[in-house]
């Protein structure tokens, strides 16, 4: 029998990856653009997070409700997202509307029409998204961090763009951006479930065979600069971000990073819920997370506090940090290495999950990456690899970003002080 994942590298240099999953009845269809905000100029920042929108509002044979009806009617389910280096377009059916799928997706990547009325209606639907995010503080400061982070340059601007850009983009930005980056080369058709490679090789070249054939645009590398941030409002919790320069996919500290992250801040079990929620009771909320990019990365805590407990908190922050360069036990590797196993076991049970893990291989490594290999990476990782992931990360300049009332949260010069004490 054939091997369940099959790869397929089409002569437009259009790449199509297929994992066959017998024991479900349906298929995930993603198409997966290496783009995203991070390649945006910054005239176009937002310009990703709007095509997104916009390839859901007509082309030239469906209109925006056609498009959602005729999933619908079949018991589909569609949607794309937009993050820094990639943007995707999604549909998950049952195995037998797998010619559908493939025919929805193709036609909203590959003739979209942006009607003006829909353009100015999106534009206003963007613009109420923005004014979400900062009216959420726990969401905003991930946006204000990333851009402390990395100031002045595409990696650091916001995923959804600034509301001025919004307002002022006309539909050449959208098209222009679209014709550089939709491009055979630079996309990735991934399909997983109860499927036959050769089906979905026909059916992508049949629904794809518009896209264009232009190498896409090279974005800059980023350059981490780190620094401090801080928005006073008058809230009940003052947000906290801290974090540092980290490691991107292919680096050889990438699984350490990944597990110091799992056992400082992943869980209940974690050091930072455990001392700082369940002995301290001085957070409702914190977690550390590892946040990496083709060509670097960042690791961070995100707490949520009360004005008077921040005092005490983030030196409590700072001294676990010191303490996990100085010692890791077994135990809590174990447990770490059993999540984190455990969550990439389980993420390989949903065809949705799969299918972006494919095209995330692919377009980060070249191949896609054997469940065993990955398995190994993590059981080979030891405490010691811990330890060196701590300090190569605790002593670099770290970057904070506040929301709230901050006025007892340190400077960054006093917390990069402790931590090289």
């Amino acid at each position: 029998m054939d091997h369940p994942i099959q790869l397929t590298r089409l002569r437009s240099g259009l790449t199509v990856v297929t994992e066959r999953m017998d024991r479900v009845e349906t298929v995930s269809i993603g198409a997966y653009v290496a783009s995203g905000s991070r390649n945006e100029s910054e005239q176009e920042n937002g310009v990703s997070h709007f095509l997104e929108h916009m390839a859901f509002k007509g082309t030239t044979s469906r209109s925006a409700a056609a498009i959602a009806e005729e999933v619908e009617a079949v018991g589909g389910h569609i949607n794309a997202y937009t993050a820094r280096e990639q943007t995707a377009y999604y549909v998950k059916m049952l195995k037998e509307d797998t010619a559908l799928g493939f025919d929805i997706i193709g036609d909203i990547l590959t003739h979209s029409v942006f009607e003006p009325e829909e353009l100015e209606r999106e534009r206003s639907v963007i613009l109420q998204e923005i004014g979400q995010a900062n009216d959420t503080p726990d969401d905003i400061i991930f946006d204000h961090f990333q851009t402390t982070a990395y100031p002045n340059q595409s990696l650091g601007r916001a995923v959804l763009g600034s509301a001025d850009a919004i307002r002022n983009m006309p539909r050449s930005v959208l098209t222009g951006y679209m014709a550089r980056n939709y491009t055979n080369n630079n996309v990735v058709i991934a399909a997983t479930g109860k499927l036959r490679h050769e089906v979905i090789l026909d059916l992508v070249q049949k629904h794809f065979a518009d896209l264009p054939g232009n190498a896409p645009p090279r974005f800059d590398n980023a350059t981490y600069a780190g620094g401090e941030f801080r928005e006073e409002r008058d809230l009940d919790q003052v947000h906290v971000v801290l974090g540092f320069p980290s490691v991107g996919y292919g680096d050889p500290d990438y699984y350490s990073t990944v597990l110091l992250s799992t056992l400082l801040g992943g869980g209940m079990s974690s050091r930072l819920f455990q001392e700082i929620r369940e002995k301290r009771g001085l957070v409702y909320s914190i977690y550390s997370f590892a946040a990496p990019f083709k060509d670097g990365g960042l690791f961070g805590i995100y707490a949520g506090t009360g004005e008077s407990e921040v005092a005490e908190l983030m030196p409590v922050m700072l001294e676990e940090l010191g303490k996990a360069q100085a010692h890791i036990s077994e135990p809590e590797l174990s447990r770490a290495r059993a999540q984190l196993k455990a969550s990439l076991l389980m993420s390989q049970e949903s065809t949705g999950s799969r299918c972006e893990q494919l095209a995330r291989q692919i377009q980060t490594f070249g191949r896609v990456i054997p469940t065993e290999e990955v398995l190994g990476k993590i059981n080979a990782v030891t405490e010691a690899d811990i330890r060196h992931a701590a300090m190569r990360h605790f002593r670099a300049p770290p970057t904070l970003a506040t929301v709230g009332p901050s006025a007892q949260v340190p400077t960054l010069a006093n917390i990069a002080e402790t931590l090289a004490a």
